[in-house]
């Protein structure tokens, strides 16, 4: 199977390559696959799990999708419930990973817009380990062109799909807005694509 490297044009060699510093998670019975681009560095992170830091939204995004209450997932002294959040995505049906698996932090920063991929996800390689799926979602602009230069797909606009095939199966991607404060955009207004795409796939009625 071959794959497509995404290069910025900025490759710099003396910068150290690192590794996803999560394994992924995939519920068994999961109908959705989110994919975001990479873990901001561990000195940011408030949990060691996906969208670890508290300056991106995507929790909070979820807390209020699924209980009318942003803070749902984070605890009296500020800080993410962990296990709460696990047992959330096991009981809806959503995986998590990233579009990249190793890359190049071009600046000291979470910034999409300096990180060189350097060995895109084996997408095909997490969905043959949920079968149920046929959604992928993708949580911000460098995870959605990666996506779509291993498929060979149009990039659909924020909040809207487009239809593809993997490993034989027809799928459907969704690119949705990116839950990262940068990204300005409300997030009641972020909220409001997100609900709509779970209504759309099932997750929510």
């Amino acid at each position: 199977m071959g794959h497509h490297f995404l290069c910025t044009g900025m490759t710099d060699n003396s910068i150290a390559v690192e590794r996803h510093p999560f394994l992924p998670f995939l519920p068994a019975n999961a109908q959705v696959l989110m994919l975001g681009s990479f873990p901001p560095q561990s000195k940011r992170w408030d949990m060691p799990f996906y969208y670890p830091n508290r300056q991106n939204d995507f929790w909070r995004i979820m807390g209020l999708i699924f209980f009318k209450n942003k803070d749902w997932f984070i605890d009296d002294k500020g800080h993410f419930k962990q296990q709460d959040i696990m047992a959330f995505l096991e009981e809806k049906g959503i995986a998590l990973y990233d579009t990249a698996t190793a890359v190049r932090r071009l600046q000291d920063n979470a910034s999409d817009k300096f990180l060189e991929v350097v060995e895109p996800t084996n997408i095909d390689a997490l969905l043959l380990q949920i079968p149920q799926c046929n959604v992928i979602v993708t949580t911000g602009e460098k995870a959605t062109s990666v996506i779509s230069e291993r498929y060979g797909i149009a990039i659909p606009k924020p909040g809207c799909y487009t239809d593809f095939t993997a490993n034989g199966k027809g799928m459907r991607l969704y690119r949705m807005p990116s839950t990262s404060k940068a990204y300005p955009l409300a997030i009641s207004k972020k909220a409001e694509a997100y609900q709509m795409m779970f209504r759309e796939i099932g997750i929510i009625s």
